[in-house]
């Protein structure tokens, strides 16, 4: 049986071109568009992976590619070999 004890994570996003180069873009409108890229894709990897309402996602972070989010160990498993997703790790510091 696994994990249901919900912790916090950290997932790191494999190079994306278009993340660099809207990374690339200082201007206002620039910025703007790269948070609502990223906060998409972000949104998207979760929905085609984990069950809707299973987890919640606490933040999106722009100058790593990656976001927080609150699942369980097995959720994270899943995760780990989700298509453009690098990296999975436990946030020790919550």
């Amino acid at each position: 049986m696994g994990s249901t004890k919900i912790e916090s994570y950290f997932v790191f996003m494999s190079y994306d071109p278009e993340y660099e180069r809207l990374r690339a873009d200082r201007t206002r409108r620039g910025t703007h568009e790269l948070d609502l890229y990223l906060s998409r894709k972000h949104d998207e990897v979760l929905a085609s992976t984990l069950e809707p309402g299973s987890y919640k996602k606490t933040s999106s972070l722009v100058i790593v590619d990656g976001f927080a989010v609150e699942i369980t160990q097995d959720q994270a498993n899943v995760l780990r070999s989700a298509k453009g997703v690098r990296v999975v790790e436990k946030n020790d510091e919550v």
